[in-house]
């Protein structure tokens, strides 16, 4: 995807190689593609035929290994309920595994794992190269995991290379962006963007397109999975004017979208009223603009509320109070 859509990015990754930093830290919004630009990066890094080309080729061990997700000098750290790896032997100071332990899958990158990769990261490497860490989303490391691979920042071990992978970078502290070199990852041009998302066989490419934001990975990920579809379903529901309808919710899932739409509609009918324009395609392009400030409002409103829909205590509820607060509309119920 990174030279279809990240063409000046790639490139950029390309002039460090004669002197590498120690840490990059890719940002930008979510779904324009920083994790696969880092992973494609990495991969050159630990390429064994590289030489000086600016691609990975594809066919050494090196390469071949980190596509598989077996790379002994690769690693991912990432929150449990999204990873992708688990602690391998040499892993000293991985924290053991908890057979008893029953909890949900932690949303945030702990310190049990940045001290995990404070050994990988001082062992020698395998293959005689770099050793290179993954770290996404993160902005979602607590403060300890921080303050933990913040030392490392600050005393890098020689040969280890950090990819930082941030959609919210103002959310890590100073510290750490500060020992980072920034790789800024933008929206991709929406031509190419929804040329890209024919290839991938979607339907209404430039309609999902503007509803992810520009970002072509959401706008695959709506266009072909269940949260498209959770998508959609709001969105009938709402043109049809059944407000009720949208507090049946019994599925914890099921809150992400719908506060999601809400807040897209929202933003719609606010700019469509005091700018006579609409940006994601799901509200009305025009109306009074005391009724704009009034959805303004509730989209951030909504904004708030969004961090709260992983953990509510009644799904029901917590939509049903989403709902309430939605300024009145001509024609809905």
């Amino acid at each position: 995807m990174h030279s279809d859509l990240q063409v000046q990015a790639w490139k950029r990754l390309g002039s460090m190689l004669g002197r590498l930093p120690h840490a990059l830290l890719f940002h930008g919004a979510a779904g324009v593609g920083k994790l696969r630009l880092a992973e494609r990066f990495a991969q050159l890094l630990l390429c064994e035929r590289r030489g000086q080309g600016t691609e990975p080729c594809g066919r050494c061990d090196g390469c071949r290994w980190v596509e598989a997700g077996s790379h002994p000098d690769l690693r991912f750290v990432e929150p449990e309920a999204i990873a992708r790896q688990v602690p391998t032997a040499d892993d000293e100071q991985a924290p053991a595994p908890a057979a008893t332990e029953k909890r949900a899958p932690s949303t945030q990158i702990r310190i049990e794992q940045t001290r995990a990769l404070a050994g990988f990261v001082n062992l020698r490497s395998h293959r005689n190269g770099y050793r290179v860490a993954v770290i996404q989303p993160a902005e979602d490391m607590n403060e300890p995991a921080a303050n933990s691979l913040l030392k490392m920042l600050e005393e890098p071990p020689p040969g280890a290379v950090f990819l930082l992978v941030s959609h919210h970078p103002a959310r890590l502290a100073p510290t750490i962006r500060s020992r980072c070199v920034p790789v800024p990852v933008p929206v991709p041009e929406p031509n190419a963007a929804a040329e890209w998302l024919a290839k991938q066989g979607v339907k209404n490419a430039a309609r999902w397109l503007a509803f992810a934001g520009g970002a072509p990975l959401r706008a695959l990920e709506y266009a072909t999975g269940e949260r498209g579809a959770a998508i959609e379903q709001v969105l009938r529901t709402l043109a049809a004017g059944d407000r009720s309808a949208l507090t049946a919710v019994q599925d914890r899932a099921l809150l992400e979208p719908l506060a999601e739409v809400l807040q897209k509609v929202a933003l719609d009918r606010a700019f469509g009223a005091l700018a006579g324009r609409t940006k994601y395609g799901a509200g009305a392009g025009q109306g009074d603009p005391t009724q704009g400030r009034a959805w303004l409002a509730y989209a951030r409103h909504l904004g708030r509320e969004k961090l709260l829909a992983r953990h509510p205590l009644n799904p029901r509820l917590f939509a049903a109070e989403l709902v309430a607060a939605m300024p009145s509309t001509e024609g809905m119920s």
